[in-house]
């Protein structure tokens, strides 16, 4: 058990009754009634989860701004003080080291990573460091919460009433307490994400908790059925070294113009796979790891994530299928024994969620 970190809030979530998890070198939870449960009450009214094992950096110093221009996929002049940026990192090849969120906290910004990577990106960009930035790693410091749902306006502004006017990936100003809230998640509904000091984040738990009855702790395992019907990459499934922005179909965040570290690759070598969505009608779970077939049974693919909709009742996936098959409508999933129908369909898989409102 000595091998795994807690975050602040570990003894909350067991006494909450929480079904704890090793998950990227953390005790986390996974649940605390039913995955199904929770992911019913985040797409209709409004959960709180602790993802205080995120990564968070921080970049600052006369060319912060160059730096970050040359690591990042995205166009970092596009992004002012109070927004937030999608982006990502990537090797020379173009694979992608990680994706983050860039936010401009006016003098600094943060970059928010994934938990497993942590260690790997902060060597990366030590690596890549130019003169006049300073770059520290304050993850260890900074617990974060992600509260989730219709109604997480509705409540949050009682205890922050500046969060009214954010829009879609805009942040406020870390306050005197040097709490940042943000208008981000990763369910697909409305939501906020709150970075604190670990010496606050309990007392921020327990107020967000004693907002409404109806604001209930949710887990990792919702986190990720949400993100799944909204068709969000995770890396480790559908990012990783070895795919580009472009195969993973996040070109929106590919600014080749900036000539960013791997943007030369990207545009000098052909996609050979590319990213899909699929869901059928028939009674299938896909599973990541499954292989995809053409419609004579030749495998031409493999599925990144699936499951069954919580929400649509069907099955659905991500899959990577072969660069020259990306036009083809109707693929067959092998599970077991055997072969199912999936039809190619745009995402999100989900079409009813509520982050842009």
């Amino acid at each position: 058990m000595s091998d795994y970190r807690k975050t602040e809030l570990y003894d909350s979530h067991q006494n909450l009754k929480a079904k704890l998890v090793p998950f990227s070198g953390f005790w986390m939870p996974l649940q605390y009634s039913s995955i199904i449960k929770e992911h019913h009450h985040v797409r209709s009214n409004c959960g709180v989860f602790d993802v205080s094992h995120m990564g968070e950096f921080i970049v600052s110093g006369n060319n912060a701004k160059t730096f970050l221009q040359n690591v990042t996929t995205n166009d970092i002049n596009n992004l002012e003080a109070g927004k937030v940026q999608y982006s990502a990192f990537c090797n020379d090849s173009g694979g992608v080291i990680d994706d983050l969120l860039v936010y401009h906290l006016g003098d600094y910004y943060m970059l928010v990573v994934n938990a497993s990577n942590i260690e790997k990106n902060f060597e990366w960009l030590s690596s890549k460091l130019i003169d006049d930035v300073s770059l520290e790693d304050q993850s260890d410091t900074i617990s974060l919460l992600a509260l989730q749902g219709p109604l997480s306006r509705v409540y949050l502004k009682k205890l922050y009433p500046k969060i009214e006017k954010l829009k879609y990936y805009e942040t406020l100003l870390p306050d005197n307490d040097k709490v940042v809230v943000a208008r981000t998640g990763y369910s697909g509904e409305l939501g906020f994400e709150i970075y604190a000091p670990n010496s606050i984040i309990l007392k921020l738990w327990n107020e967000i908790l004693s907002l409404s009855d109806d604001v209930l702790p949710v887990g990792l395992g919702c986190r990720d059925s949400l993100r799944l019907e909204m068709g969000y990459c995770l890396y480790g499934n559908e990012l990783n070294e070895q795919i580009t922005t472009i195969e993973a179909g996040l070109s929106w965040i590919t600014k080749h113009e900036t000539s960013f570290i791997g943007s030369n690759a990207m545009q000098n070598n052909l996609p050979s796979k590319k990213l899909i969505a699929l869901i059928s009608e028939e009674r299938a779970i896909p599973r990541s790891g499954y292989r995809l077939f053409c419609k004579d049974k030749k495998e031409v693919g493999v599925v990144t994530s699936g499951g069954m909709s919580p929400c649509l009742k069907k099955g659905i996936a991500l899959a990577y299928v072969d660069y020259e098959m990306r036009l083809e409508q109707e693929f067959l999933i092998g599970i077991r024994d055997n072969f199912f129908i999936f039809e190619k369909t745009k995402l999100p898989f989900y079409k009813n969620g509520t982050y842009l409102k």
